[in-house]
């Protein structure tokens, strides 16, 4: 599989913060959108100097709520991306919206900008879940976003997130159901988390409301698969389902350990660049960012090279999340050697008699257990 490079930019501000999210993200009363273009201009602009020539394979615009940038600013950033480094013909443009009829009425803008696919953060087709979520859409608003996009743009995607507090398989497979009524070829659906440092965090702990049992959750995502299955839309990724072909290029970058550059508060970078595979992160806050990108060129916060053992570690951490495992060759390239001599075999044996992971002839694959336990797996694996 030859070598694919994205570009992800993020834009950090949203019009308010939702409780679940640990995101990056801001509310502010206004943005200098003309200040803000020109900043990340500049800061792509200094990462193609840094990395040097590439073929690009996809753009990410991703938040915080990018729908809320003027189009202009997309157009721009897609425009100096695709002069920088050499587009693919297939080049994938996701940006990632919010279904209000206010951000929806600038779809058509954005497809103008060159977006070719869109990601709507739907979370849910229920009033009363999408009040307990914080989101600010209403359900009528949702697939009304949701048939827009599917004219819009070539290719649509939403999220749902399930397992909510006292929701049960009879109340979400009507919700899934009238979901693939609507959905396209891809359909994200997570499993609501509860977050340190977010606002569900503080609700929980002071017994607002209470979290689905694990076995509750677990037949709520055994369900999912079957149904997702059914549809011909089976999961390529923990949270992701799409028909083949469908699935998100940009995210399969991440999951497949290959190079991609960030710009933008808080973004982050993995580039190969001869033997080493360097980090960027960049500053967090946005107004830091946006004054050491006007003074310096680029805001980073920290940069340096992903020892053997680290790189190894990632590709498993984001490999695994596949249901296409990762492939040893893959895990060789990565530490500059034999992955064998850096993993316990004797715990992956043991995962493998647990029926939490294959060991294959070509790849490590995880099994429909190992993925719904993937954090417990990482956490003996890597320990």
């Amino acid at each position: 599989m030859d070598a694919m490079f994205g570009l992800y930019v993020h834009w950090p501000f949203c019009k308010s913060k939702c409780p679940y999210c640990d995101f990056n993200s801001h509310v502010r009363a206004s943005i200098d959108h003309e200040r803000w273009r020109e900043a990340l201009l500049t800061e792509l602009e200094s990462t193609a100097a840094a990395i040097g020539p590439r073929s690009l394979n996809s753009i990410f615009f991703g938040g915080g709520t990018p729908s809320l940038m003027e189009p202009e600013t997309a157009a721009a950033v897609i425009e100096k991306a695709k002069s920088l480094w050499k587009p693919a013909d297939d080049l994938e443009i996701t940006l990632e919206a919010n279904p209000t009829s206010v951000e929806a009425e600038k779809f058509r803008g954005f497809a103008r900008a060159g977006v070719n696919r869109v990601s709507l953060g739907i979370q849910s087709l229920n009033d009363e879940a999408l009040r307990f979520l914080g989101r600010e859409h209403s359900a009528s608003e949702a697939r009304g976003a949701i048939e827009l996009a599917a004219d819009t743009f070539d290719r649509h995607s939403f999220d749902l997130i399930y397992a909510r507090p006292d929701q049960t398989e009879e109340q979400w497979l009507p919700e899934l159901k009238t979901a693939l009524d609507l959905a396209g070829e891809h359909l994200s659906l997570y499993q609501l988390t509860i977050e340190q440092g977010t606002a569900f965090f503080t609700k929980e702990r002071r017994g607002d409301f209470t979290m689905p049992e694990e076995d509750d959750a677990a037949t709520l995502y055994e369900v999912t698969q079957a149904v997702m299955e059914e549809s011909g839309r089976p999961a390529y990724e923990i949270s992701n389902h799409a028909r083949p072909g469908a699935e998100s290029r940009h995210n399969l970058i991440y999951w497949r350990y290959q190079d991609y550059a960030g710009i933008g508060p808080g973004a982050h970078g993995r580039v190969t660049v001869g033997d080493d595979k360097r980090a960027v992160v960049r500053a967090r806050l946005p107004e830091k960012w946006l004054g050491e990108v006007e003074e310096k060129g680029e805001a980073i916060s920290e940069t340096f090279t992903v020892a053997p053992e680290q790189r190894l570690e990632e590709a498993l951490m984001m490999g695994l999340r596949l249901t296409e495992g990762v492939p040893y060759a893959r895990l060789d390239a990565e530490c500059g050697g034999d992955w064998r001599n850096f993993v316990d075999q004797a715990k992956l044996g043991t995962l493998e008699e647990a029926g939490l992971l294959i060991c294959k002839e070509d790849r490590l694959q995880p099994t429909r257990d190992g993925l719904q336990r993937l954090n417990a797996v990482l956490q003996y694996l890597l320990s």
